[in-house]
């Protein structure tokens, strides 16, 4: 089902520029309306009127009195429609059900292991959306549609899945995920690759903040990053997935462990993989490390288990943890001098982790960034944590209201 058909429930462009005024902020009254708007007092007053009987927005009171009457204060109604937001990452995927507020009703997740197939996953999301409705009393209706953040590459225009790398289950390769999820559920898909609803999210979450220009940067299985300007994503030519992995930090470094890989690649020294890689050498080297006590093969080291060892200040550990958060700082720190983003918004389970990989990371970036202290930027690990890429897929869909 075309996304298309969520755009035509707002038909007026005019009414669409108010009613993305509106969802920026919290609440806004009219004098700010028309300030912001430019329009003439009596089109804001139709425009307020049709979007009002439509159910898109909701008087909510009135603002403090600047010496005549009270101004009434608008704001979105978030009962009027739901919307899914799915996640499918390499590790995890989850499903969202949120009101157009980004308020989450419900949520479920699924471990990504060997026999986590699409056809399998596909049917799981399907069993689970309508559980979720009928749990909270929504009928199909009700539904603007079903937002989806996958691992790249994808192909956002057709909604296809096209040829990602590190899933445990065969089979996701060219999977028209979209024309799958509308037809089962029968509501409009829509597709991105998941850092960039990622970052959606985080900067619809701080839309009343000042800051224009994110990078998100995700580090888990791989590097993925995006960047928000102005509140609109910015696109390549072709999908970034991984890009940044690829960035090469050491021109006779070691080989990336895809074949098609750069030698002395980012992502082949801060990444779950290169962590789970450097574990597992310590421990064939003969190095002192509680490791030991988990695993007896080296080569069994999961990434989980170092993060236990962490908890516990394993010396072994933490020089290794230490050790890939300063390669990940280099990297950033190229980022910095190129982009120059306000905010840097990080996430992904190296993240999510601890303290030590993100301090060390963001100290090192600020001290290898350029124009520092003249350039200062704002680093954070997000609003959202590890919710931030279903949720943000759920905005993309909103989005789709005021597009023109």
């Amino acid at each position: 089902m075309n996304a298309g058909v969520i755009a035509e429930r707002i038909p007026n462009r005019k009414a669409k520029e108010i009613y993305e005024l509106i969802c920026r902020q919290t609440t806004i009254s009219k004098t700010e309306l028309l300030e912001q708007s430019g329009m003439t007092v009596s089109t804001l007053t139709r425009l307020l009127e049709e979007l009002t009987s439509q159910g898109f927005i909701l008087e909510s009171g009135f603002g403090a009195s600047t010496g005549g009457r009270r101004p009434i204060l608008y704001e979105k109604n978030s009962a009027y429609a739901f919307i899914f937001g799915l996640e499918i990452s390499r590790t995890l995927s989850k499903l969202v059900l949120v009101d157009l507020g980004m308020n989450k009703l419900d949520s479920r997740s699924w471990t990504m292991t060997a026999e986590m197939t699409p056809e399998v996953l596909i049917r799981l999301i399907v069993l689970e959306a309508h559980s979720m409705l009928e749990r909270h009393g929504i009928v199909k209706s009700m539904l603007l549609g079903i937002g989806i953040g996958a691992v790249g590459p994808v192909d956002r225009l057709s909604g296809t899945i096209l040829e990602p790398s590190y899933f445990q289950a065969k089979g996701w390769k060219h999977v028209e995920i979209c024309r799958l999820l509308s037809e089962e559920l029968g509501i409009p898909a829509m597709l991105d690759n998941g850092a960039n609803t990622a970052i959606l999210a985080e900067s619809w979450h701080q839309r009343t903040q000042s800051f224009k220009h994110l990078l998100y940067i995700h580090a888990g299985v791989g590097l993925r990053s995006s960047m928000v300007s102005e509140g609109k994503v910015i696109y390549g030519a072709v999908d970034m997935e991984g890009s940044v992995g690829q960035m090469i930090i050491q021109t006779d470094g070691v080989a990336h462990r895809n074949a098609s890989g750069n030698y002395g690649a980012l992502e082949s020294y801060a990444s779950l993989y290169a962590i789970e890689k450097a574990a597992r050498s310590a421990l064939k080297q003969g190095r002192s490390t509680m490791l030991t006590h988990f695993v007896e093969d080296p080569e069994q080291v999961t990434y989980t288990q170092v993060l236990e060892a962490l908890k516990k200040n394993d010396p072994l550990v933490v020089e290794i943890i230490a050790e890939a958060a300063t390669y990940f700082g280099i990297g950033l720190a190229n980022l910095l001098n190129i982009l120059h983003p306000e905010k840097v918004i990080l996430g992904g389970p190296l993240i999510a982790g601890g303290e030590l990989f993100f301090q060390t990371a963001t100290q090192v970036a600020i001290r290898k960034t350029y124009y520092y202290p003249a350039y200062q930027v704002v680093f954070s690990k997000g609003q959202l944590g590890e919710e931030a890429l279903a949720m943000g897929a759920a905005v993309m869909v909103m989005d789709q209201l005021v597009r023109l």
